[in-house]
């Protein structure tokens, strides 16, 4: 592939915009939901729980979530406004029932108020944060205290061997996030890393690592 299409792939995979960016965010649910479900999972999610999640895609994983508990508040937060729609539409059951609300935000502020979530999770975002520090201590703010934050990647090793994560991707090995981690006041609950098999881009089956780290404030 020339260096603009890895490009392209690059920019639509951090923000999805037009045909193609349907397209990536059907792609993106498909290939992250082992990812995404076991996120949801370490959340401990109990009934009641108000729940935050940072950059949802498509968001097709929702009703997954809402099968973990009973009377649950969902909030989505996403850059890309063809994603927010999508979401949207994809939850609508649970919009028109003000179980989850969705909003477009810029990647670095986040529009609530202190203290306002139980659990906060996101996958597959950290590469594109643009100030990784500073959104950490949003994510700080804005959780309850004793609230807990799920933070899911795919390890450097793996993302290094695509080739366009030489544009817009910022690479995450578990020991740089951890760094990232400690200067923020967040505790480190466990840290867990698995091996999973996905389809690549060509069709056949690849070994995929990725890191879960849950956090409490």
């Amino acid at each position: 592939m020339k260096n603009e299409e890895l490009q392209e792939i690059a920019s639509q995979l951090k923000h999805p915009t037009e045909e193609k960016g349907i397209e990536m965010g059907n792609m993106m649910n498909e290939t992250n939901i082992n990812m995404t479900r076991h996120s949801i999972q370490n959340l401990n999610i109990s009934n009641e729980n108000r729940i935050l999640e940072l950059g949802h895609g498509n968001a097709g994983h929702v009703e997954f979530l809402f099968e973990q508990a009973e009377k649950l508040k969902y909030y989505g937060l996403e850059m890309s406004e063809l994603m927010f729609q999508e979401a949207r539409q994809i939850n609508r059951n649970f919009v028109s029932q003000k179980q989850a609300f969705f909003s477009v935000y810029d990647g670095n502020t986040i529009p609530f108020e202190d203290g306002l979530f139980d659990k906060i999770f996101t996958v597959n975002t950290i590469y594109f944060w643009h100030k990784p520090e500073e959104l950490l201590l949003e994510i700080y703010r804005v959780l309850k205290q004793n609230g807990n934050f799920c933070l899911t990647f795919a390890e450097e090793s793996f993302m290094k061997t695509l080739p366009f994560t030489q544009f817009e991707f910022e690479l995450y090995s578990t020991e740089k996030a951890l760094k990232l981690i400690e200067k923020t006041s967040f505790k480190i609950v466990y840290t867990e890393s698995q091996t999973e098999k996905i389809k690549s881009k060509t069709g056949e089956l690849v070994d995929r690592a990725f890191t879960t780290i849950v956090l409490e404030k």
